[in-house]
């Protein structure tokens, strides 16, 4: 963008830079609900029409008829549509009437909320009030519904112009049925399970609605069909972009973002070119031959106390998307790129399934396991009628599972891999692989170990056999247009390729793949022939030129999940950018639909496909590009970079040699100790009784942590023995055959965080920034400060000491991410990742230099000249701050610890750390506490409240009300004379006595709560502290539970910070720097 401000986007703020910048005109449709909720907020207040700015596209009044239920009610009955039984209610008593005029088990909704947040069903009074109660924090206004649970979920998307030309580009279907939120449910494109006469009923109906509304641009209408007669109605209307516009677009080929902004300019489809086919118009229906797959990904087992239940209410943190052709081979690819450790969908084979509840009992309830355990029945004989019964899923879907049962069965029977093939095995293997088994399941199936050499085994014998995938193209017209389009995916059920063959990709013959195999010095044994066609390739470049005709290959970031999310897209796309400025060829492999690096006008080639080494190969194969890149799209290519050197595939930038040195934790551990760097004491997990000796030699805490995992994955801070009993069991669930380490845990220390670029060993460019809380907190749960303010000279010096150190012993070539904890002057090294971190965008915005541009260039050999940054003349600051989700998952403990929680992030500018950290805050949903400016203090230790006493006077200074529990009051009365009101603890989460913290944060008379808990051990058991944080998240109070954000907090308050001036980012990076001069 020409300006971009990153500031919180809130009514206020969006009107400073309205003064600011005087644009003509406002979008209020691309930046989902909460930037409706503003645009909306501001069209009441009338500030938008007094400032002459016109909303463009969907006029504000159409929106709010969407968006009200009582006037989308009436809307659909002027052209005799309906919506499900539904009333609205700004109160528990009319909520209450409203149930009871409907019958129970009813719909409960707060309007004007993303993702069904603060929704569920209610069975009776005592559930609704409950659930009412709730709802109203987030919304003045909420829904109750008739339950139509069991019907089918369907949702068209649909373009208007201004014209009235109208078109429905996609129609989706839920695989579940209704009752499960749309972003929890696994979506099919095109719907699979509708006759003609439904799908063009519903189809009129989306037209009429949409013409009826008056919306220009883009829009999703909802519907819930009756299985068994035609009868359906209306759920509702989004008159803006959502989440399915984005796997609408990539479903599709159909750029809906782009055409919904053509229209909201004014101009209209017959005016916009198909960009897909170069000829055509967007003025046309997309038709598919293929079918597409939108499986969510869930993160639930991070959070104890979470019912991994599916409701009404959004739990998924990211998606998938897979393309095939069989409905059979698509759901099993979507399996796989979900959850990198599943080989396709099983059942008893997934060990996801509860063996400790009925399988009956797991079907009937919708969970994020409910797929695997509708598997497992299958396979274990269950009737397809059988299973309908028990989920209500289409008879369809469960009749295609049903196939892949079968099949399994079939190869388990057969038991030998050469058996399998010993009759018509061309046909037999060309139809596992059209049904979507990978070589992995084909090998264990067969009875073959689980090992690289056992995948190898099924691949070789699978090319030697003539049986390898198809590309096709995503050309929108089903083949009636010639498509002039590189988005292209891999299957089974095709006979010849979209594309024309590569000509430095020819195979060859297995002669000459073995003298390369001498010559490269690997053993030349029959399971390593498959490396014939790649070492080929690794082997032939002749030069730059001939590397940069080739190409490079990058391999994105897989599902977005808690650890893994937009910045390593933000990374590839990035490095896909470089690559293209240098004339490379550049070939993207991702599947997940939510980014960037999945838009194909962003790469030469995009493969929508799955990141296993299986696909990855055969993608290597069919290009044979000069390399890999595996270091920019987080922790699932990282990992594939050791099986796929193996495999004979040139990794470029830092060898997969050196990334197992750093990934595993004993290598990495010995290398220190070897160059005489300070880490904290470590010990090699062998048993757990060893791991109990060391924990007392060394001193509790511990910290227990597993190799080759992402957001610190089952890590763990022990306080005592049973605990470490505890997280052993787990660790070694999470990591399998890696090792997990044990070290001392550190109380206190500050945590830092350096990223850097090298080339050869040597680093480039580096950027130190701070954490604001101790260690102990997940770095990425931390609030981030850069340029690091408060390090001292020796710190920073011993930093870079060390990780040039670092660099150096692991010939570095590319991104890296060094985390080191600090206590007083003494530095010591948490961990090395040899890829990108997730602070990569972070760093490369607050220095306005992209790092991993500079990290490509290195990679591809090309010269990489540093960037000229001086970490101590920056005259501004950044702050990063985490986004949290506790609000969705009900019974999670909002506290902090060594596993990552956060689902996103923020990160503000300000000319000093408190002005940037407000800012962030603000943005990441806390609110000044300005309503009864009343704060409750709940701290458990004397250390901690003597820590916050001068933040606890300031609150008093400025004329809060302070309640506070018992220990907390009294502390504070005994030793600095500050008077609270005291609250008593709540002994459980139903304790309703007046006059306890719980009752007076549910009575809506605090605005912020300050609770502390001991440190960073979690403990399972319910707590006073665990029942006051979680009435906070429920029932919308601000909360702090980390003492240096808490004394941030009142700083801030103090010195007016929550007013600040309309700044973009450009107004920061044109600060003179003083002593430097610049032409």
């Amino acid at each position: 963008a020409d300006r971009v401000y990153s500031q919180p986007i809130r009514a206020s703020v969006v009107m400073d830079v309205i003064r600011n910048e005087r644009p003509d005109g406002v979008i209020v449709s691309m930046g989902g609900q909460t930037a409706l909720n503003v645009g909306l907020e501001l069209w009441k207040s009338g500030e938008l029409q007094a400032a002459g700015v016109e909303v463009l596209g969907t006029p504000i009044p159409v929106i709010e008829a969407t968006e009200d239920r009582e006037i989308f009610s009436a809307k659909l009955k002027e052209i005799g549509e309906t919506i499900a039984l539904s009333y609205s209610a700004t109160n528990v008593d009319e909520a209450l009437e409203a149930a009871n005029k409907i019958g129970y088990p009813v719909l409960v909704r707060a309007a004007f909320a993303l993702g069904g947040l603060g929704s569920g069903f209610a069975a009776n009074d005592k559930e609704m009030s409950e659930l009412a109660s709730k709802a109203f924090t987030s919304s003045s206004q909420i829904l109750i519904d008739q339950d139509l649970r069991g019907w089918k979920e369907l949702e068209y998307e649909v373009v208007r112009d201004s014209s009235d030309n109208c078109i429905t580009v996609c129609n989706m279907e839920n695989f579940d049925p209704l009752g499960i939120h749309t972003g929890d449910s696994i979506v099919v494109a095109p719907s699979q399970t509708l006759t003609n006469r439904e799908y063009f009923m519903l189809r009129q109906t989306a037209l009429k609605v949409v013409r009826h509304l008056g919306i220009i641009g883009e829009c999703n209408i909802q519907y819930a069909l009756n299985p068994i007669n035609e009868k359906y109605c209306i759920i509702e209307v989004n008159a803006r972009l959502s989440r399915s516009s984005a796997l609408a677009s990539k479903a599709t080929g159909y750029p809906l973002a782009y055409v919904a902004t053509k229209l909201s300019l004014g101009k209209d489809l017959v005016s916009i070119r198909n960009s897909v086919t170069k000829t055509t118009t967007a003025c046309f229906e997309p038709s598919l031959d293929y079918c597409v797959v939108k499986m969510p990904r869930w993160d639930l087992k991070k959070f104890a106390r979470v019912s991994n239940e599916l409701g009404s209410s959004m739990l998924s943190v990211g998606e998938v998307m897979a393309i095939g052709r069989s409905f059979e081979e698509t759901i099993q690819k979507a399996c796989r790129m979900v959850n990198p450790a599943l080989d396709g969908l099983d059942g008893e084979d997934s060990n996801l399934v509860d063996d400790s509840i009925s399988l009956e009992a797991c079907l009937k309830t919708p969970t994020d396991t409910r797929l695997f355990a509708v598997q497992m029945a299958l396979e274990q004989g269950w009737t397809v009628d059988a299973v309908h019964d028990a989920t209500k899923i289409d008879k369809w879907f469960l009749s295609k599972l049903k196939n892949i049962a079968m099949m399994r069965s079939a190869m388990k029977t057969v038991g030998d891999l050469d058996k399998l093939v010993s009759e018509n095995g061309k046909n037999r293997i060309r139809k596992l692989k059209m049904t979507g088994f990978s070589d992995k399941q084909i090998a264990s199936y067969v009875g073959l170990p689980p090992t690289l050499a056992s995948e190898s085994r099924v691949r070789d014998k699978r090319k030697s056999l003539g049986v390898i995938p198809c590309v096709k193209q995503i050309d929108t017209l089903a083949a009636e247009f010639p498509a002039q389009t590189n988005y292209l995916y891999m299957t089974y059920c095709g006979d010849c390729d979209d594309l024309t063959e590569i000509p430095s990709a020819s195979a060859l013959t297995l002669h000459q793949s073995n003298t390369l195999i001498e010559k490269t010095g690997v053993d030349s044994s029959h399971d390593f022939q498959r490396r014939a066609r790649a070492f080929s390739n690794a082997q032939a470049i002749q030069s730059l030129a001939d590397a940069k005709q080739r190409g490079v290959m990058v391999l994105g970031c897989g599902a977005y999940c808690i650890g893994s999310s937009v910045e390593f897209d933000w990374c590839a796309v990035s490095c896909v950018r470089q690559l293209r400025r240098d004339k490379f060829k550049s070939i993207i492999v991702n599947y997940n639909p939510e980014t960037v690096s999945t838009d194909y006008d962003e790469s030469d080639q995009l493969y929508f496909e799955e990141l296993s080494l299986e696909r990855v190969l055969d993608i290597y194969d069919r290009e044979g590009p000069a390399g890999i890149v595996v270091s920019v799209g987080g922790q699932i290519p990282n990992n594939l970079s050791g099986p796929l050197a193996e495999c004979g595939a040139t990794i470029l930038g830092t060898s997969a040699r050196d990334i197992e040195r750093a990934e595993d934790r004993r290598q990495f551990s010995d290398m220190l100790d070897n160059m005489g760097i300070k880490q904290p004491a470590w010990s090699v997990l062998r048993s757990k009784d060893e791991a109990i000796e060391f924990a007392n030699e060394v001193e509790f805490p511990v910290l227990v942590r597993p190799s080759f995992v992402l957001s610190g994955a089952a890590m763990r801070v022990a306080a005592d023995e049973t605990q470490l009993r505890n997280f052993l069991g787990l660790a070694a669930d999470i990591a399998a055959d890696k090792p997990v380490v044990v070290t001392k845990f550190i109380v206190n220390a500050k945590e830092i965080e350096f990223d850097g670029v090298a080339n050869r060993g040597e680093i480039l460019n580096y950027a130190i920034g701070e954490h604001l809380e101790n260690a102990g907190v997940h770095s990425g749960d931390a609030t981030v400060i850069l340029p690091a303010q408060k390090l001292y000279v020796h710190t920073i010096r011993q930093v870079k000491l060390y990780a040039s150190g670092i660099a150096k012993a692991l010939n570095i070539t590319g991104p890296f991410n060094i985390q080191f904890m600090a206590k007083g002057n003494d530095v010591q090294v948490i961990e090395c990742n040899l890829r990108a971190s997730r602070t990569f965008p972070f760093v490369s915005k607050t220095l306005n230099h992209n790092f991993i541009s500079l990290a490509t260039k290195a990679m591809c050999g090309i010269e990489a000249k540093p960037y000229r940054i001086s970490l101590l003349d920056i005259d501004y600051v950044c702050v990063k701050a985490p986004m949290f989700s506790f609000t969705r998952l009900r019974g999670a403990d909002p506290s902090l610890g060594v596993e990552m929680a956060s689902t996103g992030e923020v990160a503000c500018f300000g000319k000093d750390v408190q002005s940037a950290f407000m800012q962030a805050m603000l943005s990441a949903g806390f609110k000044v506490p300005t309503k009864n400016r009343s704060v409750l203090f709940s701290i458990a230790s004397d250390i901690f409240r003597h820590e916050f006493a001068e933040a606890a006077q300031q609150f008093k200074n400025m004329g809060y009300t302070i309640f506070a529990t018992p220990g907390t009051a009294q502390y504070y009365e005994e030793n600095f004379g500050l008077a609270t009101i005291v609250v008593q603890k709540p002994e459980n989460e139903d304790c309703e006595q007046p006059g306890t913290a719980l009752s007076e944060i549910k009575g809506g008379k605090i605005d912020l709560v300050i609770n502390i808990s001991e440190g960073s051990t979690r403990r399972d058991e319910m707590t006073a502290g665990y029942v006051i944080r979680r009435a906070a998240v429920d029932f919308g109070v601000s909360l702090v539970t980390n003492v240096k954000c808490a004394i941030m907090i009142a700083e801030c308050l103090d010195a007016g910070m929550e007013k600040f001036p309309p700044q973009h980012i450009g107004n920061f990076y044109e600060l003179p720097t003083i002593g430097w001069y610049s032409k």
